[in-house]
């Protein structure tokens, strides 16, 4: 709400002196329209960093993105900069990654071309007018030199000086040269301050100095930003939190512990998990303990809960958790949705942990309540699941037969953006892992918007069941251990509960055990072969004779 009436991150950017920013994917979780309004509101106020991108394409068919497309008829995104300090001229343009846009799906129907030939083109634009030329990419790093986009940015594409990384979150001490490009990227969320010192001589370029500054609590802050701030909390207290009997500040729960996110099992990943399922119980009819199964992706979980000094968790702390998306309504927060799946297609899903994670990062790990999973990571991909049982902690767990033949169904429950990709993973996978969401009667459901979960049927219409209000509303289950009137974190968040278990195996057996028919076909294959140069060898051996 404050984003679009007040496009308060924006002038804080302003203010603290940024000059040029570019578009990441969840700049688009607000949908065009959405976009379009912060930077119309943004217009009003003093000073901008200059918004920035050089692939963005808006649909010729499609006019929902008509006014985003305005935006940038008038300028308020652009596709590069040419900025001068100093005598100096810097050349400055934006990009969004690949991987960033895929992971877009409001953004619709803008989409996103090629960076490489974008960032050729902008090069081919300020080289002769810039002295120094510089990207700011949202595409990211990568560990597997294939996949990192920003180092494969720098060897497609001569000229570039400086690329500005994000996307990936990446936590480097030092920058990385790639041709003659350096590379940076500072973490996540404020928490580095990245200061690179260059160095221009008869239009050589080089670094003389990099520093990455942590920002934390022994730097004093600012006390203008800070008043800032504070005012823009007292807005979201008054304009939004006071109508949930919530506050900025508010403690709501006391850990004794750590949650953190990590790409496994986590303790956070189970608490969000566990606080959808809970909320499925309390606001669906027909729960069943051994057929209803939640799922958060780590991609959605922006932040840790941590303990700090005093173990008090604020509204704040929690909210960070899982603050993002819009409904179907314009208000804050992604809403919940309820489909049906076949035991096959939650097997297909599972395999999402075991072959599309490791592939594709940590934002595709799932965190799961409802159901554990056992898998052995030497299998073939696409069918590393071996096991799977439903339930929970309480109820306990009943194994899961996964076989096509069994045509019960099972409920699922995630926010609406990870829905969508669960619907859209069979393409990319070769339709190998598609899944088709249904409604209770088993009839496919065309439109996943259609099943967004209502949390008051006694009023018209949908009254969107939101994932950021579940956690909140689950910590008021929990037990007041020391009579503070604070509830507290059960002790069974400090350790995992064996929810995702690697098994893995190169026995032949459990290579094959329970596997489907991608398992089988690459079996035939080699059986296939082996038979082939068996029959060459017999062949070889019967002419040598």
């Amino acid at each position: 709400m404050l984003s679009r009436e007040k496009a308060f991150e924006l002038d804080l950017m302003g203010k603290m002196g940024y000059d040029a920013v570019t578009l990441g994917n969840h700049e688009f979780d607000l949908k065009p329209e959405g976009l379009a309004q912060i930077l119309n509101t943004a217009q009003k106020q003093n000073r901008l960093p200059a918004i920035l991108i050089s692939n963005m394409i808006f649909s010729q068919e499609s006019p929902k993105d008509n006014s985003l497309e305005q935006s940038f008829s008038k300028g308020f995104i652009k596709t590069h900069i040419i900025l001068e300090k100093n005598g100096i001229k810097f050349g400055i343009f934006g990009l969004m990654g690949m991987d960033a846009a895929e992971k877009a799906p409001f953004s619709k129907p803008v989409s996103f071309g090629d960076p490489i030939a974008a960032a050729k083109k902008m090069v081919a634009a300020l080289k002769g007018k810039a002295d120094i030329i510089i990207c700011l990419s949202h595409s990211g790093l990568n560990k597997n030199s294939e996949k990192s986009e920003d180092e494969l940015l720098a060897q497609n594409v001569d000229g570039i000086d400086v690329i500005i990384s994000g996307h990936t979150h990446t936590k480097m001490e030092a920058p990385i040269r790639v041709n003659n490009t350096l590379i940076v990227q500072t973490w996540e969320y404020g928490k580095q301050l990245g200061h690179i010192s260059l160095a221009l001589e008869d239009g050589k370029l080089e670094m003389t100095d990099y520093k990455a500054i942590p920002i934390n609590d022994s730097i004093p802050g600012d006390d203008e930003i800070s008043s800032i701030i504070q005012g823009y909390e007292k807005k979201i207290d008054t304009e939004f939190l006071n109508i949930h009997g919530l506050s900025f500040r508010k403690i709501v729960a006391h850990t004794d512990f750590d949650l953190n996110i990590k790409a496994e099992e986590s303790s956070l990943g189970n608490f969000l998990a566990d606080a959808i399922r809970t909320g499925i119980k309390k606001y669906s009819k027909g729960f069943d303990p051994f057929a209803d199964v939640a799922i958060i992706s780590n991609g959605v979980i922006r932040d840790d809960i941590l303990k700090g000094k005093t173990g008090n968790i604020q509204a704040c702390d929690l909210f960070r958790a899982v603050p993002l998306g819009i409904g179907l309504d314009g208000s804050l927060g992604y809403p919940l949705i309820s489909f049906y799946i076949t035991a096959s297609e939650l097997k297909k899903g599972c395999e999402i942990l075991t072959s599309i994670y490791p592939a594709k990062g940590s934002d595709y790990f799932l965190q799961l309540a409802g159901a554990k999973v056992a898998y052995n990571p030497n299998r073939i991909m696409f069918d590393r699941v071996t096991d799977i049982w439903t339930g929970d902690e309480e109820n306990g767990y009943k194994k899961l037969d996964f076989s096509r033949s069994n045509k019960k169904l099972i409920r699922v429950t995630a926010d609406i953006y990870n829905s969508t990709f669960l619907k859209i993973i069979g393409g990319y996978t070769y339709d190998i892992l598609e899944i088709i969401p249904k409604d209770k009667e088993g009839k496919p459901i065309e439109h996943l918007s259609s099943a967004v979960i209502d949390s008051d049927l006694t009023r018209d219409g949908i009254q969107e069941l939101k994932e950021w209000k579940m956690p909140f509303e689950f910590i008021d289950s929990f037990k007041d251990t020391n009579n503070d009137a604070i509830p507290d974190f059960p002790l069974t968040y400090n350790k995992k509960l064996g929810r995702i278990m690697a098994e893995p195996s190169w026995n032949p057996y459990h290579l094959v055990r329970n596997g489907t028919w991608v398992t089988w076909m690459v079996v035939g294959v080699l059986a296939f072969c082996l038979c082939v140069v068996a029959a060459l060898v017999s062949y070889i051996r019967k002419k040598l004779k």
